[in-house]
C-alpha cells in the first residue's frame, strides 16, 4: 500500500518538480542563444566574400569558434544565480534531464542539444568519465538520428551538359553574379569531361560554403548509371566573381573537407542532414570530422568519444606508445586498431625545451583558432576520461603514472586522464622516408618542403622542423603535428649565420655570436633533413630558398604589411596554372 503523502510533501514536490522544468528551459534557452549566435557569425560570410574583407573573416572564424564555451560558461553562470544549490544537487539535475529531453523533441539536431546539456552537467560536476544520470552517454548520442534527409538541394536535369551547367550557375546563390557565366560553364563541362561520361543531372547543396578567400558550391553528378562528386570553387577578383576551379572525385572532396582544414562558414538549418549528404559523396569520411569541419567541433568532439567508448567495448587490444621517437613533452600513445593518437603533457619538460605546461596548453589553444592551412591536424581536448586499467600495456602505463603523475591517476579499476589531447594518427615523417618506395619518399621530402611553406604563408613558423614532427597522411600528404614550439612567424627574427672572424670562431662548438631568444638561423635547417641522396635533390630543386634567411624575411614583411598569401585546398587547373598558393 502507498503510503498517504501530506499536502506539505505534495506541495515540496510540485516546486521541486517546477523549479527542475524552469531549469531544463533555462538549458534550451541557453543553446538555442549559442546557436543564434553561432549563425549570426556565420551569416557574415557572404558579406565578407563581396567584400573582400578577409581580415574581417579570420576574425569571424576566430570569435565563432569560442561561442560554445562562452554560453556553456554564461548558461552555468546564470543558472547558480537562479537555483543557488540546486545547481550542484545532483537529485535535482536528474528531474532537469527528464524535463530537458521533452522539451527538445522534435527540434532540428536535437543531439548537439543533448551534447550543450552535456557539457553544462560535467563542468557543475567535473565529472569524471560519465554519469548516466546527469548527462546525455555519448554511446547513446547518434549525431545523425535527427537527420531526415531534409538537405535543400538545387537539382537540374534534361539537356545538354552544357545547358545544365549554365542554369546550375545561373541560380547559385552566391553574393554577386559571376563575371561570366557561358565561360564558367564550358570551363565546367570541360572539366567533368576529364573524369566523367554522360552527364544527365546536376544537384548541388543550396547553401554556398564559404571558407576565408574562397565560396564552394558542393553536390553531385549523375549520368550514366553513375554517380560523383561535384565542387565549384569561385573566388572574388576585383574583375568580379570567377570560378576558380572544379573538382569531381572523391579524393579531392576529402581533401577539402579533411581533418587539417578550417572550418567552413555556411548557413544550414539542419546541420545533421547536410553531414548525412556529405557522407554519401564521401563515405570515408568520419562523421564527426565532417560535423567538425562546418563548425560544430564540440559535436564533432562528442562523436570521437562516441567511437571511442565503442571501440573499447568491441575490441580487447592494448593501449601503447605510438610508433616513432619519444617526445620530451608528451607521452603519445595508441591502439593499432584505432585511427587516432593521445597525447598527454609530461609533468617535466627537460630544460632545452624552455616551456612550462601552461606554454604548451597555450601553443596548442593558438592552432585552433589558427587557419590551419591543409598542413595542421584538428585536435581534440578531453578532460577526466577514464579507461580500463586493463586496456593499458604495462610499460606506457608506468611511463604515465611516473612521467605524468598530475594528469594520470589510478582509480580501481580505470585510468583518469585528467587531461588528454586526442589527434588523427599519421605516419611520422622519419618513418615514412625509410619505410615507403623511393618514389613515394621522394613525393613526401618534395611536400615536406611545401608544408613548411604553406605554414609560413598562415603566419606560422613550426619552430622544431625534425622529420619526427611532421607526418605523412592515407593520401600522402605531409603535415605538421607537434605543436610545443610553434610561433607567428611575424614574430621570429630570422637573421644570415655571421661569417666567422677567424679560425677559432670557425672551428668552435658554441656560437660566436649573440644569439637573441626569437632569432632564426635558416642557414641550419640542412643540419636536419636527414634525406637519402634522391629525397634531398628533390628537396633542394624545390625548395632552397627555404634554407636561406631572404625567403622568411620577404613572407614576414608581406604579412606584417597585410598581405594575404593564399593556401589553396586544390592544385588550381582553370586560368592560372602555377602555384598553388
Amino acid at each position: 500500500m502507498i503510503p498517504a503523502r501530506s499536502a506539505s510533501e505534495v506541495g515540496q514536490a510540485f516546486t521541486s518538480a517546477l523549479w527542475a522544468m524552469q531549469c531544463a528551459e533555462r538549458v534550451v534557452e541557453g543553446f538555442l542563444e549559442y546557436n543564434d549566435a553561432f549563425q549570426r557569425v556565420t551569416r557574415r560570410a557572404p558579406q565578407r566574400f563581396a567584400a573582400r574583407d578577409w581580415a574581417g573573416s579570420q576574425a569571424d572564424a576566430v570569435e565563432r569558434i569560442d561561442l560554445y564555451d562562452l554560453h556553456v560558461r554564461s548558461t552555468i553562470r546564470e543558472i547558480e544565480r537562479s537555483f543557488e544549490a540546486r545547481a550542484h544537487d545532483r537529485g535535482f539535475w536528474i528531474e532537469v534531464k527528464r524535463h530537458f529531453a521533452n522539451l527538445i523533441d522534435g527540434l532540428p539536431d536535437n543531439e548537439f542539444c543533448k551534447t550543450y546539456f552535456s557539457s553544462i552537467t560535467r563542468r557543475l560536476f567535473r565529472t569524471v568519465g560519465v554519469a548516466p544520470q546527469i548527462e546525455f552517454v555519448a554511446t547513446d548520442l547518434d549525431p545523425l538520428a535527427s537527420a531526415g534527409g531534409q538537405v535543400r538541394l538545387d537539382r537540374h536535369e534534361g539537356g545538354g551538359a552544357l545547358e545544365l551547367c549554365t542554369r546550375l550557375l545561373r541560380g547559385l546563390q552566391l553574393p554577386a553574379a559571376l563575371a561570366d557565366v557561358e565561360k564558367s560553364a564550358a570551363e565546367v563541362v570541360a572539366e567533368i569531361g576529364a573524369n566523367f561520361g554522360a552527364l544527365e543531372a546536376i544537384e548541388v547543396i543550396d547553401a554556398v560554403f564559404y571558407q576565408f578567400t574562397r565560396a564552394y558550391v558542393i553536390g553531385r553528378l549523375t549520368g550514366g548509371g553513375a554517380q560523383a562528386p561535384l565542387v565549384l570553387a569561385f573566388k572574388n577578383t576585383a574583375a568580379g566573381i570567377a570560378l576558380d576551379n572544379v573538382m569531381s572525385t572523391e579524393a579531392e572532396l576529402g581533401n577539402l573537407l579533411g581533418y587539417t582544414r578550417s572550418y567552413f562558414h555556411v548557413d544550414l538549418d539542419r546541420v545533421a542532414d547536410t553531414v548525412a549528404y556529405l557522407k554519401t559523396l564521401v563515405p570515408q569520411a568520419p562523421v564527426g570530422e565532417l560535423f567538425t569541419v562546418l563548425g560544430r567541433a564540440k559535436q564533432g568532439k562528442t562523436e570521437r568519444n562516441r567511437l571511442l567508448l565503442k571501440h573499447l567495448q568491441a575490441t580487447s587490444d592494448l593501449f601503447e606508445h605510438a610508433p616513432g621517437q619519444r617526445g620530451l613533452v608528451m607521452i603519445c600513445f595508441t591502439m593499432l586498431s584505432m585511427d587516432v593518437v593521445f597525447k598527454v603533457i609530461k609533468d617535466r619538460i627537460p630544460l632545452q625545451k624552455n616551456l612550462s605546461r601552461d606554454e604548451v596548453v597555450a601553443k596548442y589553444r593558438f592552432v585552433f583558432h589558427h587557419d590551419r592551412a591543409g598542413r595542421l591536424i584538428d585536435v581534440q581536448e578531453f578532460r577526466r576520461l577514464r579507461v580500463p586499467r586493463a586496456r593499458f600495456a604495462a610499460q606506457l602505463l608506468a611511463d604515465l603514472l611516473a612521467e605524468a603523475t598530475s594528469l594520470v591517476r589510478l582509480d580501481g579499476e580505470d585510468v583518469v586522464l585528467e587531461h588528454v589531447y586526442i589527434e588523427r594518427r599519421v605516419t611520422p615523417l622519419d618513418i615514412y622516408l625509410r619505410t615507403a618506395r623511393e618514389s613515394d619518399a621522394v613525393l613526401a621530402a618534395v611536400d615536406y618542403g611545401h608544408a613548411i611553406r604553406d605554414l609560413a604563408y598562415t603566419n606560422i613558423f613550426a619552430g622544431d622542423l625534425l622529420f619526427k614532427n611532421f607526418g605523412v597522411t592515407q593520401h600522402g600528404r605531409v603535415i605538421f603535428y607537434d605543436y610545443d614550439e610553434v610561433a607567428p612567424l611575424t614574430e621570429c627574427r630570422f637573421r644570415e649565420l655571421p661569417a666567422a672572424r677567424h679560425h677559432e670562431e670557425e672551428m668552435s662548438a658554441e656560437p660566436w655570436f649573440a644569439v637573441g631568444e626569437a632569432d632564426v638561423f635558416p642557414e641550419t635547417f640542412g643540419d636536419f633533413l636527414n634525406f637519402s641522396d634522391a629525397q634531398r635533390a628533390a628537396f633542394m630543386a624545390r625548395h632552397a630558398d627555404l634554407l636561406r634567411a631572404q625567403f622568411w624575411q620577404q613572407v614576414s614583411s608581406r604579412i606584417r604589411a597585410g598581405d594575404i598569401l593564399e593556401v589553396m585546398p586544390y592544385v588550381r587547373r582553370l586560368h592560372d596554372a602555377g602555384e598553388y598558393h
